[in-house]
C-alpha cells in the first residue's frame, strides 16, 4: 500500500513540510481519516493537494463530479464535503479491498447519499456514463491515463476541468527510457504521451502544478474534442 513516489518530493523538502503542516488542517471525522491514512501510509492525496482541491472546488463550484480511482474514499468524501448537499460525486474503483474501505469511509462520514461508488473497471464503466460532469478527478493507474482521456473529455462539459494526479513520477518523468527500470518503461512512455497530448492540443488548456507527485489541470475549450 505504501506510495513510494510520495517519499520522493519534487520540491524542496522544507517547502514540502511547510505546505503539509502549516496550511489549514481538516477537522472532524474527515480529518481523522486523513491522519489515520498517513499514519498507516495508505496512499491518499497529500495535504497540499487537499488544500488546493478545497480552494479550486470552492471557486468553480461544480455540481456533478466524477472521480476515477476511489481508493479508500477520502478524496471523494473531501470533494462531496466541499461541493455541499446540492452536488454529487460519482467515483469508480475496481479493487475489492478499496471498495470495502471506501464504503466504510462513506458510512463513517455519512456520505452514502452524496457519493455513488461504481464497482468495476473504469475502461468498462466510462463508456456507459453520459455526464455531463463539471469536474473530473483522475487518480488511478498512470498507464491508463491516456486510455481514459477520450472518455473523460466526452463526459466533461465544455469549460469543465479535468484534474489529473501523480504525473511527475517522483521527477522521473523527465528521464529517458534507458534510465527507467525496464518494468516501468511502459508506464513512463504512456504518461509522457498523455502529457504531450493534453499540453499540445489546440482545444485544451492546461497547467502543471508541483503538488504531491505533480498535478495537471485541463480545461475543455470545445464541445467535442478530437484526439
Amino acid at each position: 500500500m505504501r506510495n513510494e513516489m510520495m517519499h520522493r518530493p519534487v520540491v524542496k523538502e522544507e517547502l514540502l513540510d511547510f505546505m503539509r503542516t502549516k496550511q489549514k488542517q481538516l477537522t472532524g471525522e474527515l480529518g481523522k481519516v486523513e491522519e489515520e491514512a498517513h499514519a498507516a501510509e495508505v496512499p491518499i492525496i497529500p495535504h497540499e493537494t487537499v488544500v488546493f482541491l478545497q480552494f479550486l472546488l470552492g471557486q468553480i463550484k461544480p455540481k456533478e463530479v466524477l472521480e476515477i480511482g476511489a481508493a479508500i474514499g477520502f478524496s471523494s468524501s473531501l470533494m462531496a464535503q466541499v461541493i455541499g448537499k446540492d452536488g454529487h460525486v460519482t467515483t469508480i474503483d475496481r479493487f475489492d479491498v478499496m471498495i470495502r474501505k471506501a464504503k466504510a469511509t462513506y458510512e463513517r462520514l455519512e456520505m452514502t447519499d452524496r457519493v455513488t461508488l461504481l464497482e468495476g473497471q473504469a475502461a468498462d464503466i466510462l463508456p456507459t456514463l453520459t455526464g455531463p460532469y463539471d469536474f473530473i478527478f483522475m487518480d488511478s493507474a498512470k498507464s491508463k491515463y491516456i486510455e481514459f482521456l477520450p472518455e473523460c473529455l466526452r463526459v466533461l462539459k465544455k469549460g469543465g476541468v479535468l484534474m489529473v494526479d501523480d504525473i511527475f513520477q517522483g521527477g522521473t518523468i523527465l528521464l529517458s527510457d534507458e534510465e527507467i527500470p525496464r518494468g516501468k518503461r511502459a508506464i513512463h512512455r504512456k504518461l509522457n504521451e498523455f502529457l504531450r497530448v493534453v499540453m499540445e492540443h489546440p482545444d485544451l488548456t492546461s497547467t502543471l502544478l508541483p503538488l504531491g507527485d505533480g498535478v495537471i489541470l485541463i480545461t475543455k475549450e470545445a464541445e467535442t474534442i478530437d484526439l
